[in-house]
């Protein structure tokens, strides 16, 4: 099977597979603060680290139907700061409740019943129960291509500024990440759980 994109369903295929294709992906469970106080929390699976040093990561926004960004990009831009709350397996209902269309201004720390607490470098508090999270400090924020009959995507670039981790999680002085069991974004309404870690060692180039 081979077609270009936007052809999915000429070649029998019911939803565009790209997000299958790539796969798994982190999900970047952004809080943010708009300029009025109030915050925000909201999943993204366009979301990764981009640069070890400086340590950056990015998220990206596809416009809704009625031409408006996602509340935290609005946010983002307005106070130049935003959290990555990582989500484990045991936040996965709470994280799905968030992903919902709140008007702005509306709490979802409330509707998923979730405590908020305070970081270090950033005045946007982070999900209390988070194994761990990144507080970021925007850097730049990116308009994507505009697509046909289509608006614009945005891109949103962030510097880390300050990163905690439950100590539950640290053993031997690494992340462990089965101790939390991670979720991660695969195509249509799937997800994946994390719960089987293996290594391999680079190989030696002489």
């Amino acid at each position: 099977m081979y077609f270009r994109p936007g052809t999915h369903k000429e070649v029998g295929l019911s939803f565009n597979p790209i997000k299958a294709i790539i796969s798994p992906r982190p999900i970047g469970w952004i809080s943010s603060r708009g300029e009025d106080g109030s915050v925000n929390l909201a999943p993204y699976s366009y979301f990764n680290a981009i640069s070890e040093q400086p340590p950056m990561v990015i998220f990206s926004s596809a416009p809704h139907s009625n031409s408006s960004h996602k509340d935290s990009i609005r946010n983002v831009i307005e106070t130049k700061e935003f959290v990555v709350n990582i989500v484990s397996s045991a936040l996965g209902n709470a994280m799905n409740i968030t992903s919902g269309n709140l008007p702005y201004g509306e709490s979802e720390f409330a509707a998923a019943n979730l405590e908020m607490a305070d970081c270090k470098t950033v005045s946007v508090p982070r999900v209390a129960t988070s194994p761990a999270a990144l507080e970021c400090k925007l850097w730049k924020v990116v308009e994507l291509p505009k697509p046909d009959n289509a608006n614009a995507g945005i891109m949103v670039i962030g510097t880390i500024t300050g990163i905690y981790i439950d100590d539950k999680i640290i053993k031997d002085g690494k992340v462990d990440v089965t101790a939390f069991q991670p979720l991660a974004r695969l195509g249509y309404m799937d997800y994946a759980q994390i719960t089987k870690v293996f290594s391999m060692k680079r190989p030696d180039v002489k």
